[in-house]
Protein backbone atom coordinates (compact mmCIF):
# COMPACT_ATOMS: atom_id res chain seq x y z
CA UNK A 1 0.00 0.00 0.00
CA UNK A 2 2.91 2.34 0.60
CA UNK A 3 3.81 2.49 -3.09
CA UNK A 4 0.21 3.38 -3.95
CA UNK A 5 0.21 6.18 -1.40
CA UNK A 6 3.48 7.54 -2.78
CA UNK A 7 2.11 7.33 -6.31
CA UNK A 8 -1.06 9.15 -5.32
CA UNK A 9 0.92 11.85 -3.55
CA UNK A 10 3.24 12.28 -6.52
CA UNK A 11 0.37 12.46 -8.98
CA UNK A 12 -1.56 14.88 -6.84
CA UNK A 13 1.42 17.20 -6.61
CA UNK A 14 2.13 16.73 -10.31
CA UNK A 15 -1.45 17.55 -11.32
CA UNK A 16 -1.37 20.72 -9.21
CA UNK A 17 1.96 21.68 -10.76
CA UNK A 18 0.83 20.79 -14.27
CA UNK A 19 -2.46 22.72 -13.95
CA UNK A 20 -0.65 25.83 -12.71
CA UNK A 21 2.09 25.41 -15.31
CA UNK A 22 -0.43 24.93 -18.13
CA UNK A 23 -2.41 27.97 -16.99
CA UNK A 24 0.76 30.03 -16.81
CA UNK A 25 1.83 28.79 -20.22
CA UNK A 26 -1.55 29.70 -21.69
CA UNK A 27 -1.43 33.19 -20.20
CA UNK A 28 2.15 33.57 -21.44
CA UNK A 29 1.26 32.51 -24.96
CA UNK A 30 -1.87 34.62 -25.09
CA UNK A 31 0.29 37.61 -24.28
CA UNK A 32 2.36 37.19 -27.44
CA UNK A 33 1.86 36.41 -31.08
CA UNK A 34 1.22 32.74 -31.64
CA UNK A 35 3.15 31.00 -34.36
CA UNK A 36 0.78 29.69 -37.00
CA UNK A 37 1.58 27.13 -39.68
CA UNK A 38 1.78 27.96 -43.37
CA UNK A 39 0.63 24.40 -44.09
CA UNK A 40 -1.29 21.89 -41.98
CA UNK A 41 -1.44 18.22 -42.90
CA UNK A 42 -3.98 16.30 -40.86
CA UNK A 43 -4.40 12.55 -41.07
CA UNK A 44 -7.03 10.19 -39.72
CA UNK A 45 -8.59 6.88 -40.64
CA UNK A 46 -11.88 8.83 -40.72
CA UNK A 47 -10.94 11.40 -43.38
CA UNK A 48 -13.63 10.93 -46.07
CA UNK A 49 -14.53 7.74 -44.19
CA UNK A 50 -17.57 8.13 -41.94
CA UNK A 51 -17.21 5.46 -39.27
CA UNK A 52 -17.19 7.35 -35.96
CA UNK A 53 -17.05 10.59 -34.04
CA UNK A 54 -13.63 11.67 -35.33
CA UNK A 55 -15.22 12.16 -38.75
CA UNK A 56 -17.46 14.77 -37.13
CA UNK A 57 -14.53 16.43 -35.33
CA UNK A 58 -12.54 16.87 -38.52
CA UNK A 59 -15.37 17.57 -40.95
CA UNK A 60 -16.97 20.29 -38.83
CA UNK A 61 -13.63 21.94 -37.94
CA UNK A 62 -12.37 21.92 -41.53
CA UNK A 63 -14.27 24.99 -42.65
CA UNK A 64 -12.82 27.13 -39.85
CA UNK A 65 -9.27 26.20 -40.86
CA UNK A 66 -10.08 26.49 -44.56
CA UNK A 67 -11.18 30.09 -43.98
CA UNK A 68 -7.93 30.75 -42.11
CA UNK A 69 -5.48 29.21 -44.64
CA UNK A 70 -7.39 28.39 -47.80
CA UNK A 71 -6.20 25.13 -49.39
CA UNK A 72 -3.17 25.00 -47.08
CA UNK A 73 -5.04 22.61 -44.80
CA UNK A 74 -4.69 19.18 -46.44
CA UNK A 75 -6.42 16.10 -45.04
CA UNK A 76 -5.01 12.60 -45.60
CA UNK A 77 -7.19 9.52 -45.33
CA UNK A 78 -7.28 5.89 -46.49
CA UNK A 79 -8.48 4.98 -49.97
CA UNK A 80 -11.15 2.55 -48.79
CA UNK A 81 -13.21 2.92 -51.95
CA UNK A 82 -10.71 1.94 -54.66
CA UNK A 83 -12.74 1.75 -57.91
CA UNK A 84 -16.06 2.63 -56.26
CA UNK A 85 -17.32 6.19 -56.07
CA UNK A 86 -17.14 7.71 -52.59
CA UNK A 87 -20.06 9.85 -51.41
CA UNK A 88 -17.63 11.88 -49.28
CA UNK A 89 -14.91 12.66 -51.83
CA UNK A 90 -14.67 14.23 -55.29
CA UNK A 91 -11.46 13.65 -57.20
CA UNK A 92 -9.89 16.65 -58.96
CA UNK A 93 -7.09 15.74 -61.42
CA UNK A 94 -6.01 19.39 -61.70
CA UNK A 95 -4.88 19.61 -58.06
CA UNK A 96 -1.09 19.29 -57.58
CA UNK A 97 -0.89 17.68 -61.02
CA UNK A 98 2.90 17.83 -61.40
CA UNK A 99 3.57 16.54 -57.92
CA UNK A 100 1.19 13.65 -58.37
CA UNK A 101 3.01 12.52 -61.51
CA UNK A 102 6.34 12.74 -59.66
CA UNK A 103 4.99 10.94 -56.58
CA UNK A 104 3.53 8.12 -58.65
CA UNK A 105 6.91 7.55 -60.24
CA UNK A 106 8.21 7.06 -56.69
CA UNK A 107 5.52 4.45 -56.05
CA UNK A 108 2.88 6.51 -54.21
CA UNK A 109 -0.68 5.69 -55.25
CA UNK A 110 -3.25 8.28 -54.25
CA UNK A 111 -6.33 10.24 -55.24
CA UNK A 112 -6.32 14.01 -54.82
CA UNK A 113 -9.55 15.96 -54.60
CA UNK A 114 -12.01 17.64 -52.26
CA UNK A 115 -13.79 16.42 -49.16
CA UNK A 116 -17.54 16.94 -49.68
CA UNK A 117 -18.11 18.96 -46.53
CA UNK A 118 -18.48 22.68 -45.75
CA UNK A 119 -15.34 24.45 -46.94
CA UNK A 120 -14.51 21.65 -49.42
CA UNK A 121 -10.93 21.26 -48.17
CA UNK A 122 -8.31 19.37 -50.14
CA UNK A 123 -8.15 15.69 -49.28
CA UNK A 124 -5.69 13.01 -50.34
CA UNK A 125 -6.78 9.38 -50.18
CA UNK A 126 -3.77 7.06 -50.19
CA UNK A 127 -3.60 3.42 -51.26
CA UNK A 128 -1.48 1.59 -48.70
CA UNK A 129 -1.89 -2.08 -49.63
CA UNK A 130 1.50 -2.48 -51.30
CA UNK A 131 3.30 -1.70 -48.02
CA UNK A 132 2.13 -4.93 -46.39
CA UNK A 133 5.01 -6.72 -48.11
CA UNK A 134 7.42 -4.38 -46.28
CA UNK A 135 5.73 -4.36 -42.90
CA UNK A 136 8.47 -6.36 -41.11
CA UNK A 137 11.07 -3.89 -42.34
CA UNK A 138 8.88 -0.93 -41.29
CA UNK A 139 8.19 -2.38 -37.84
CA UNK A 140 11.90 -3.10 -37.34
CA UNK A 141 12.69 0.52 -38.15
CA UNK A 142 10.08 1.65 -35.65
CA UNK A 143 11.53 -0.57 -32.94
CA UNK A 144 15.09 0.60 -33.53
CA UNK A 145 14.15 4.27 -33.56
CA UNK A 146 11.41 4.48 -30.91
CA UNK A 147 11.13 1.02 -29.27
CA UNK A 148 7.60 0.50 -30.57
CA UNK A 149 6.56 -3.10 -29.91
CA UNK A 150 4.76 -4.49 -32.98
CA UNK A 151 5.39 -8.15 -32.17
CA UNK A 152 1.96 -8.64 -30.62
CA UNK A 153 0.04 -6.97 -33.46
CA UNK A 154 -3.31 -8.41 -34.52
CA UNK A 155 -6.62 -7.26 -35.92
CA UNK A 156 -6.58 -3.78 -37.44
CA UNK A 157 -3.05 -2.93 -36.28
CA UNK A 158 -1.37 -3.79 -39.59
CA UNK A 159 -4.03 -2.04 -41.65
CA UNK A 160 -3.82 1.16 -39.60
CA UNK A 161 -0.02 1.13 -39.51
CA UNK A 162 0.39 0.67 -43.27
CA UNK A 163 -2.05 3.52 -43.87
CA UNK A 164 -0.17 5.67 -41.38
CA UNK A 165 3.15 4.89 -43.04
CA UNK A 166 1.73 5.76 -46.46
CA UNK A 167 0.34 9.04 -45.07
CA UNK A 168 3.81 9.90 -43.76
CA UNK A 169 5.26 9.23 -47.23
CA UNK A 170 2.65 11.58 -48.75
CA UNK A 171 3.68 14.41 -46.41
CA UNK A 172 7.38 13.75 -47.04
CA UNK A 173 6.92 13.74 -50.81
CA UNK A 174 4.78 16.90 -50.84
CA UNK A 175 7.25 18.71 -48.58
CA UNK A 176 10.26 17.94 -50.80
CA UNK A 177 8.35 18.93 -53.96
CA UNK A 178 6.78 22.23 -52.84
CA UNK A 179 8.15 23.39 -49.48
CA UNK A 180 11.39 24.12 -47.67
CA UNK A 181 12.78 24.77 -44.21
CA UNK A 182 11.44 28.34 -44.23
CA UNK A 183 7.87 27.01 -44.43
CA UNK A 184 6.12 26.48 -41.12
CA UNK A 185 4.52 23.04 -41.39
CA UNK A 186 2.42 21.07 -38.90
CA UNK A 187 1.57 17.39 -39.27
CA UNK A 188 -1.39 16.49 -37.06
CA UNK A 189 -2.38 12.85 -36.49
CA UNK A 190 -5.54 11.59 -34.77
CA UNK A 191 -5.59 8.39 -32.70
CA UNK A 192 -3.03 5.60 -32.43
CA UNK A 193 -3.74 4.65 -36.07
CA UNK A 194 -1.66 7.65 -37.20
CA UNK A 195 1.22 7.11 -34.78
CA UNK A 196 3.59 5.34 -37.15
CA UNK A 197 3.37 8.16 -39.69
CA UNK A 198 3.95 10.80 -37.02
CA UNK A 199 7.08 9.02 -35.79
CA UNK A 200 8.27 8.55 -39.37
CA UNK A 201 7.95 12.30 -40.02
CA UNK A 202 9.55 13.11 -36.68
CA UNK A 203 12.59 11.07 -37.77
CA UNK A 204 12.78 11.95 -41.48
CA UNK A 205 11.71 15.61 -41.38
CA UNK A 206 12.45 17.00 -37.92
CA UNK A 207 11.71 20.50 -39.22
CA UNK A 208 8.02 19.59 -39.44
CA UNK A 209 6.13 20.20 -36.18
CA UNK A 210 4.08 17.21 -35.04
CA UNK A 211 0.80 17.19 -33.10
CA UNK A 212 -0.85 14.01 -31.84
CA UNK A 213 -4.43 13.81 -30.54
CA UNK A 214 -5.69 10.75 -28.74
CA UNK A 215 -9.49 10.85 -28.66
CA UNK A 216 -9.50 7.91 -26.23
CA UNK A 217 -6.56 5.85 -25.06
CA UNK A 218 -6.65 2.34 -26.48
CA UNK A 219 -5.87 0.78 -23.10
CA UNK A 220 -8.43 2.91 -21.22
CA UNK A 221 -11.16 1.94 -23.67
CA UNK A 222 -10.11 -1.70 -23.34
CA UNK A 223 -10.16 -1.62 -19.52
CA UNK A 224 -13.66 -0.17 -19.57
CA UNK A 225 -14.86 -2.50 -22.33
CA UNK A 226 -13.65 -5.55 -20.38
CA UNK A 227 -15.92 -4.67 -17.45
CA UNK A 228 -13.06 -3.57 -15.22
CA UNK A 229 -13.55 -0.52 -12.98
CA UNK A 230 -11.59 2.27 -14.67
CA UNK A 231 -12.11 5.37 -12.56
CA UNK A 232 -11.84 4.31 -8.92
CA UNK A 233 -8.67 2.37 -9.70
CA UNK A 234 -7.15 4.66 -12.33
CA UNK A 235 -4.39 5.70 -9.92
CA UNK A 236 -3.36 2.07 -9.43
CA UNK A 237 -3.33 0.89 -13.04
CA UNK A 238 -0.02 0.53 -14.86
CA UNK A 239 -0.62 1.03 -18.58
CA UNK A 240 2.10 -1.36 -19.74
CA UNK A 241 0.97 -4.09 -17.34
CA UNK A 242 -2.68 -3.75 -18.34
CA UNK A 243 -1.75 -3.81 -22.03
CA UNK A 244 -0.11 -7.19 -21.45
CA UNK A 245 -3.07 -8.50 -19.48
CA UNK A 246 -5.60 -7.40 -22.11
CA UNK A 247 -3.46 -8.34 -25.14
CA UNK A 248 -3.16 -4.70 -26.22
CA UNK A 249 0.65 -4.40 -26.22
CA UNK A 250 1.15 -3.16 -29.77
CA UNK A 251 -1.61 -0.55 -29.89
CA UNK A 252 -0.62 0.70 -26.46
CA UNK A 253 3.04 0.82 -27.44
CA UNK A 254 2.56 2.90 -30.61
CA UNK A 255 0.22 5.26 -28.76
CA UNK A 256 2.56 5.72 -25.81
CA UNK A 257 5.71 6.25 -27.88
CA UNK A 258 3.93 8.66 -30.21
CA UNK A 259 2.67 10.68 -27.23
CA UNK A 260 6.20 10.90 -25.85
CA UNK A 261 7.96 11.83 -29.09
CA UNK A 262 5.71 14.34 -30.84
CA UNK A 263 6.08 18.08 -30.33
CA UNK A 264 2.60 18.55 -28.89
CA UNK A 265 0.48 15.82 -27.30
CA UNK A 266 -3.22 16.56 -26.93
CA UNK A 267 -6.54 14.99 -26.00
CA UNK A 268 -10.18 16.08 -26.02
CA UNK A 269 -11.21 16.48 -22.38
CA UNK A 270 -9.91 16.81 -18.84
CA UNK A 271 -11.17 13.33 -17.97
CA UNK A 272 -9.06 11.79 -20.76
CA UNK A 273 -6.10 13.98 -19.83
CA UNK A 274 -6.02 12.21 -16.45
CA UNK A 275 -6.20 8.88 -18.26
CA UNK A 276 -3.23 9.83 -20.47
CA UNK A 277 -1.13 10.81 -17.46
CA UNK A 278 -1.83 7.53 -15.71
CA UNK A 279 -1.87 5.00 -18.54
CA UNK A 280 0.56 6.57 -21.02
CA UNK A 281 2.84 8.19 -18.42
CA UNK A 282 2.67 11.43 -20.40
CA UNK A 283 0.74 14.58 -19.50
CA UNK A 284 -1.00 16.30 -22.39
CA UNK A 285 0.26 19.69 -23.53
CA UNK A 286 -3.18 21.05 -24.47
CA UNK A 287 -6.79 19.86 -24.12
CA UNK A 288 -8.66 20.29 -27.42
CA UNK A 289 -12.42 20.16 -26.71
CA UNK A 290 -14.48 19.06 -29.69
CA UNK A 291 -16.41 21.87 -31.28
CA UNK A 292 -19.24 21.78 -33.75
CA UNK A 293 -20.69 23.67 -36.71
CA UNK A 294 -24.44 23.95 -37.10
CA UNK A 295 -24.51 25.01 -40.75
CA UNK A 296 -26.30 21.79 -41.72
CA UNK A 297 -29.05 22.21 -39.11
CA UNK A 298 -32.21 23.27 -40.99
CA UNK A 299 -33.76 26.61 -40.14
CA UNK A 300 -37.29 27.96 -39.71
CA UNK A 301 -40.05 26.31 -41.73
CA UNK A 302 -37.61 23.76 -43.17
CA UNK A 303 -36.74 22.63 -39.62
CA UNK A 304 -40.43 22.19 -38.74
CA UNK A 305 -41.11 20.30 -41.97
CA UNK A 306 -38.17 17.92 -41.52
CA UNK A 307 -39.04 17.28 -37.87
CA UNK A 308 -42.59 16.36 -38.90
CA UNK A 309 -41.26 14.03 -41.63
CA UNK A 310 -38.86 12.33 -39.22
CA UNK A 311 -41.57 11.70 -36.61
CA UNK A 312 -43.91 10.32 -39.26
CA UNK A 313 -41.20 7.95 -40.49
CA UNK A 314 -40.34 6.70 -36.99
CA UNK A 315 -44.00 6.17 -36.03
CA UNK A 316 -44.81 4.41 -39.33
CA UNK A 317 -41.92 1.98 -38.94
CA UNK A 318 -42.97 1.29 -35.35
CA UNK A 319 -46.55 0.57 -36.44
CA UNK A 320 -45.45 -1.76 -39.22
CA UNK A 321 -43.12 -3.64 -36.87
CA UNK A 322 -45.09 -3.88 -33.63
CA UNK A 323 -48.69 -3.40 -34.84
CA UNK A 324 -49.52 -0.59 -32.40
CA UNK A 325 -51.06 2.66 -33.63
CA UNK A 326 -49.13 5.49 -32.02
CA UNK A 327 -50.23 9.12 -32.35
CA UNK A 328 -47.93 12.10 -32.80
CA UNK A 329 -48.08 12.85 -29.07
CA UNK A 330 -45.89 9.80 -28.34
CA UNK A 331 -42.59 10.64 -26.64
CA UNK A 332 -39.81 9.58 -29.02
CA UNK A 333 -36.41 8.89 -27.47
CA UNK A 334 -33.24 7.23 -28.71
CA UNK A 335 -29.64 6.37 -28.00
CA UNK A 336 -26.98 6.05 -30.68
CA UNK A 337 -23.26 5.74 -31.34
CA UNK A 338 -20.76 2.91 -31.71
CA UNK A 339 -21.84 -0.55 -30.62
CA UNK A 340 -19.96 -0.56 -27.30
CA UNK A 341 -22.59 -2.16 -25.13
CA UNK A 342 -21.23 -1.08 -21.75
CA UNK A 343 -18.99 1.86 -22.65
CA UNK A 344 -21.75 3.76 -24.46
CA UNK A 345 -24.31 2.84 -21.81
CA UNK A 346 -26.57 0.83 -24.11
CA UNK A 347 -27.07 -1.68 -21.28
CA UNK A 348 -28.21 0.91 -18.75
CA UNK A 349 -30.43 2.57 -21.39
CA UNK A 350 -32.30 -0.72 -21.92
CA UNK A 351 -32.53 -1.21 -18.15
CA UNK A 352 -33.99 2.29 -17.75
CA UNK A 353 -36.61 1.67 -20.45
CA UNK A 354 -37.53 -1.59 -18.74
CA UNK A 355 -38.05 0.19 -15.42
CA UNK A 356 -40.04 2.91 -17.18
CA UNK A 357 -42.57 0.23 -18.17
CA UNK A 358 -43.69 0.13 -14.54
CA UNK A 359 -43.36 3.84 -13.74
CA UNK A 360 -46.71 5.19 -12.56
CA UNK A 361 -45.65 8.81 -13.12
CA UNK A 362 -45.17 8.37 -16.88
CA UNK A 363 -47.68 10.67 -18.63
CA UNK A 364 -47.14 9.60 -22.26
CA UNK A 365 -46.44 6.52 -24.29
CA UNK A 366 -42.75 6.19 -25.13
CA UNK A 367 -41.28 5.03 -28.43
CA UNK A 368 -37.59 4.29 -27.83
CA UNK A 369 -34.91 3.42 -30.38
CA UNK A 370 -31.42 1.97 -30.13
CA UNK A 371 -29.52 3.27 -33.17
CA UNK A 372 -26.18 1.47 -33.09
CA UNK A 373 -24.69 -0.41 -36.06
CA UNK A 374 -24.53 -4.14 -35.39
CA UNK A 375 -23.56 -7.05 -37.63
CA UNK A 376 -26.42 -6.23 -39.96
CA UNK A 377 -27.55 -8.68 -42.60
CA UNK A 378 -30.41 -7.16 -44.59
CA UNK A 379 -33.57 -5.08 -44.17
CA UNK A 380 -36.54 -7.19 -43.09
CA UNK A 381 -38.58 -7.97 -46.19
CA UNK A 382 -41.76 -8.44 -44.14
CA UNK A 383 -41.28 -4.98 -42.63
CA UNK A 384 -40.50 -3.35 -45.98
CA UNK A 385 -43.60 -4.93 -47.54
CA UNK A 386 -45.78 -3.53 -44.78
CA UNK A 387 -44.24 -0.06 -45.17
CA UNK A 388 -44.74 -0.11 -48.94
CA UNK A 389 -48.42 -0.96 -48.49
CA UNK A 390 -48.93 2.34 -46.61
CA UNK A 391 -51.54 0.63 -44.40
CA UNK A 392 -51.98 0.69 -40.63
CA UNK A 393 -51.47 -2.60 -38.77
CA UNK A 394 -52.77 -4.00 -35.49
CA UNK A 395 -50.71 -7.19 -35.31
CA UNK A 396 -46.95 -7.44 -34.72
CA UNK A 397 -44.39 -9.08 -36.97
CA UNK A 398 -42.34 -11.99 -35.73
CA UNK A 399 -39.56 -10.68 -33.42
CA UNK A 400 -41.05 -7.18 -33.14
CA UNK A 401 -37.82 -5.79 -31.71
CA UNK A 402 -35.50 -5.20 -34.66
CA UNK A 403 -35.77 -3.48 -38.06
CA UNK A 404 -33.01 -5.41 -39.87
CA UNK A 405 -32.00 -9.06 -39.61
CA UNK A 406 -28.58 -9.62 -38.04
CA UNK A 407 -25.99 -12.26 -38.86
CA UNK A 408 -25.73 -13.03 -35.14
CA UNK A 409 -29.34 -12.85 -33.96
CA UNK A 410 -28.82 -15.40 -31.19
CA UNK A 411 -25.63 -13.80 -29.87
CA UNK A 412 -26.40 -10.08 -30.12
CA UNK A 413 -26.10 -8.19 -26.82
CA UNK A 414 -29.07 -5.87 -27.39
CA UNK A 415 -31.47 -8.62 -28.45
CA UNK A 416 -30.17 -10.87 -25.71
CA UNK A 417 -30.89 -8.29 -23.00
CA UNK A 418 -34.34 -7.49 -24.41
CA UNK A 419 -35.25 -11.17 -24.35
CA UNK A 420 -33.79 -11.62 -20.86
CA UNK A 421 -35.94 -8.74 -19.59
CA UNK A 422 -38.96 -10.12 -21.47
CA UNK A 423 -39.40 -6.90 -23.44
CA UNK A 424 -41.47 -7.85 -26.51
CA UNK A 425 -43.32 -4.60 -27.34
CA UNK A 426 -46.68 -5.98 -26.26
CA UNK A 427 -49.79 -3.90 -27.09
CA UNK A 428 -50.31 -2.87 -23.45
CA UNK A 429 -46.67 -1.83 -22.89
CA UNK A 430 -46.41 1.93 -22.45
CA UNK A 431 -42.78 1.77 -23.59
CA UNK A 432 -41.91 0.27 -26.99
CA UNK A 433 -38.20 -0.35 -27.64
CA UNK A 434 -36.89 -0.95 -31.19
CA UNK A 435 -33.35 -1.88 -32.25
CA UNK A 436 -32.17 -0.12 -35.42
CA UNK A 437 -28.84 -1.91 -36.06
CA UNK A 438 -27.39 -0.11 -39.10
CA UNK A 439 -25.66 3.09 -40.17
CA UNK A 440 -28.21 5.74 -41.07
CA UNK A 441 -26.80 6.99 -44.37
CA UNK A 442 -30.11 7.31 -46.22
CA UNK A 443 -30.01 3.91 -47.90
CA UNK A 444 -30.64 1.38 -45.11
CA UNK A 445 -33.72 -0.04 -46.86
CA UNK A 446 -36.21 0.68 -44.07
CA UNK A 447 -35.94 4.28 -42.87
CA UNK A 448 -33.96 5.60 -45.85
CA UNK A 449 -33.17 8.80 -44.01
CA UNK A 450 -29.83 10.13 -42.79
CA UNK A 451 -29.03 10.22 -39.09
CA UNK A 452 -29.21 14.02 -38.99
CA UNK A 453 -32.62 13.99 -40.70
CA UNK A 454 -33.96 11.31 -38.36
CA UNK A 455 -32.65 12.79 -35.09
CA UNK A 456 -34.90 15.80 -35.67
CA UNK A 457 -37.92 13.64 -34.82
CA UNK A 458 -36.76 12.94 -31.26
CA UNK A 459 -38.14 14.50 -28.12
CA UNK A 460 -35.21 13.28 -26.01
CA UNK A 461 -31.85 11.67 -26.69
CA UNK A 462 -30.18 9.52 -24.03
CA UNK A 463 -26.44 8.79 -23.86
CA UNK A 464 -25.61 7.30 -20.42
CA UNK A 465 -21.95 6.65 -21.26
CA UNK A 466 -19.55 4.90 -18.94
CA UNK A 467 -16.53 5.59 -21.13
CA UNK A 468 -16.79 8.69 -23.32
CA UNK A 469 -13.77 11.01 -23.67
CA UNK A 470 -15.94 13.73 -25.23
CA UNK A 471 -19.29 12.69 -26.69
CA UNK A 472 -20.44 14.06 -30.01
CA UNK A 473 -23.85 12.43 -29.95
CA UNK A 474 -25.23 14.66 -27.17
CA UNK A 475 -23.67 17.72 -28.83
CA UNK A 476 -25.33 16.79 -32.12
CA UNK A 477 -28.65 16.30 -30.32
CA UNK A 478 -28.70 19.73 -28.70
CA UNK A 479 -27.65 21.33 -31.99
CA UNK A 480 -30.94 19.98 -33.39
CA UNK A 481 -32.77 21.41 -30.35
CA UNK A 482 -33.31 17.97 -28.84
CA UNK A 483 -32.74 17.94 -25.04
CA UNK A 484 -30.58 15.04 -23.94
CA UNK A 485 -29.38 12.98 -21.00
CA UNK A 486 -25.69 12.20 -20.55
CA UNK A 487 -23.28 11.52 -17.68
CA UNK A 488 -20.40 13.24 -15.95
CA UNK A 489 -18.07 10.48 -17.18
CA UNK A 490 -18.39 12.05 -20.65
CA UNK A 491 -16.26 15.06 -21.48
CA UNK A 492 -19.31 16.82 -22.93
CA UNK A 493 -21.26 16.19 -19.73
CA UNK A 494 -18.51 17.71 -17.62
CA UNK A 495 -18.35 20.69 -19.97
CA UNK A 496 -22.14 21.18 -19.78
CA UNK A 497 -21.93 21.22 -15.98
CA UNK A 498 -19.11 23.76 -16.11
CA UNK A 499 -21.14 26.03 -18.40
CA UNK A 500 -24.08 25.95 -15.97
CA UNK A 501 -21.86 26.29 -12.93
CA UNK A 502 -23.40 23.20 -11.32
CA UNK A 503 -25.30 20.07 -12.21
CA UNK A 504 -27.18 20.63 -15.48
CA UNK A 505 -30.85 19.56 -15.48
CA UNK A 506 -33.16 18.58 -18.32
CA UNK A 507 -34.88 21.98 -18.32
CA UNK A 508 -31.41 23.41 -19.09
CA UNK A 509 -31.30 21.34 -22.27
CA UNK A 510 -28.95 18.66 -20.92
CA UNK A 511 -29.44 16.42 -17.90
CA UNK A 512 -26.03 15.34 -16.57
CA UNK A 513 -26.27 12.22 -14.39
CA UNK A 514 -23.52 11.39 -11.93
CA UNK A 515 -21.99 8.05 -12.88
CA UNK A 516 -19.31 5.95 -11.20
CA UNK A 517 -17.86 2.47 -11.59
CA UNK A 518 -20.60 0.99 -9.42
CA UNK A 519 -23.86 3.02 -9.55
CA UNK A 520 -25.44 1.34 -12.62
CA UNK A 521 -28.81 0.87 -10.91
CA UNK A 522 -28.91 4.46 -9.68
CA UNK A 523 -28.15 5.71 -13.21
CA UNK A 524 -30.98 3.59 -14.66
CA UNK A 525 -33.41 5.02 -12.11
CA UNK A 526 -32.21 8.55 -12.80
CA UNK A 527 -32.80 8.12 -16.54
CA UNK A 528 -36.25 6.64 -15.87
CA UNK A 529 -37.18 9.52 -13.57
CA UNK A 530 -35.92 12.15 -16.04
CA UNK A 531 -37.94 10.70 -18.94
CA UNK A 532 -40.97 10.53 -16.67
CA UNK A 533 -40.41 14.13 -15.57
CA UNK A 534 -40.09 15.27 -19.18
CA UNK A 535 -43.29 13.44 -20.15
CA UNK A 536 -45.17 15.69 -17.71
CA UNK A 537 -43.68 18.94 -19.07
CA UNK A 538 -46.07 21.58 -20.35
CA UNK A 539 -45.64 22.88 -23.91
CA UNK A 540 -43.93 25.94 -22.43
CA UNK A 541 -41.46 23.80 -20.46
CA UNK A 542 -40.67 21.66 -23.51
CA UNK A 543 -40.09 24.82 -25.57
CA UNK A 544 -37.78 26.18 -22.85
CA UNK A 545 -35.76 22.94 -22.67
CA UNK A 546 -35.42 22.89 -26.48
CA UNK A 547 -34.37 26.54 -26.58
CA UNK A 548 -31.79 25.96 -23.83
CA UNK A 549 -30.40 22.96 -25.72
CA UNK A 550 -29.98 25.16 -28.78
CA UNK A 551 -28.25 27.90 -26.74
CA UNK A 552 -25.83 25.42 -25.21
CA UNK A 553 -24.89 24.00 -28.60
CA UNK A 554 -23.93 27.47 -29.80
CA UNK A 555 -21.40 27.76 -26.97
CA UNK A 556 -19.60 24.73 -28.43
CA UNK A 557 -19.16 26.15 -31.92
CA UNK A 558 -15.66 25.94 -33.39
CA UNK A 559 -15.41 29.72 -33.23
CA UNK A 560 -15.11 29.28 -29.44
CA UNK A 561 -12.87 26.18 -29.39
CA UNK A 562 -10.47 26.67 -32.31
CA UNK A 563 -8.17 28.80 -30.13
CA UNK A 564 -6.98 25.66 -28.35
CA UNK A 565 -5.80 24.24 -31.67
CA UNK A 566 -3.91 27.45 -32.38
CA UNK A 567 -2.21 27.01 -29.02
CA UNK A 568 -1.22 23.44 -29.93
CA UNK A 569 0.19 24.55 -33.29
CA UNK A 570 2.23 27.26 -31.56
CA UNK A 571 3.71 24.82 -29.02
CA UNK A 572 4.62 22.33 -31.75
CA UNK A 573 6.14 24.93 -34.09
CA UNK A 574 8.27 26.44 -31.32
CA UNK A 575 9.62 23.02 -30.33
CA UNK A 576 10.41 22.15 -33.95
CA UNK A 577 12.13 25.50 -34.45
CA UNK A 578 14.20 25.03 -31.32
CA UNK A 579 15.16 21.51 -32.40
CA UNK A 580 16.39 22.71 -35.80
CA UNK A 581 18.29 25.63 -34.21
CA UNK A 582 20.05 23.27 -31.81
CA UNK A 583 20.85 20.85 -34.64
CA UNK A 584 22.34 23.63 -36.76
Amino acid sequence: MQWIFKKLLFQGLFLIFFSNFALGLLVFHMGKNLLFPDYIFESSWEVCNKVGGIYTVLSTRANTLQEKITDHIIFIGPDCWHDKKSPYFTEDPTLFEEWKVSAEKDGLKMKIGRWNIPGNPIAILVDFEEYYTRKDEIYTMLWELYQVDSLHAYGDYDEASMFSYAAGLVVESFYHFYLNQDTKVVYHGNEWMTGLGLLYIRHRLPQIATVFTTHATSIGRSIAGNNKPLYDYLFAYNGDQMAGELNMQSKHSIEKQTAKNVDCFTTVSDITAKECLELLDKPVDVVLPNGFENDFVPKGADFTKKRRQARKCLINVANALIGTDLDDDVLIVSTSGRYEFRNKGVDVYIEAMNRLLRDKNLKKQVLAFIEVPGWVGEPRKDLVERLESAKKFNTPLEVPLVTHWLHNMSHDNVLGMLKFLDMWNRPDDHVKLIFLPCYLTGDDGVFNMSYYDLILGNDLCIYPSYYEPWGYTPLEAVAFKVPCITTDLAGFGQWANSVHGGVSEIIDGVKVIHRTDYNYSEVADNIKDTVSEFSAFTKEQVAKARANADKLSKKALWSHFIKYYYEAYDIALRKASQRISEHN
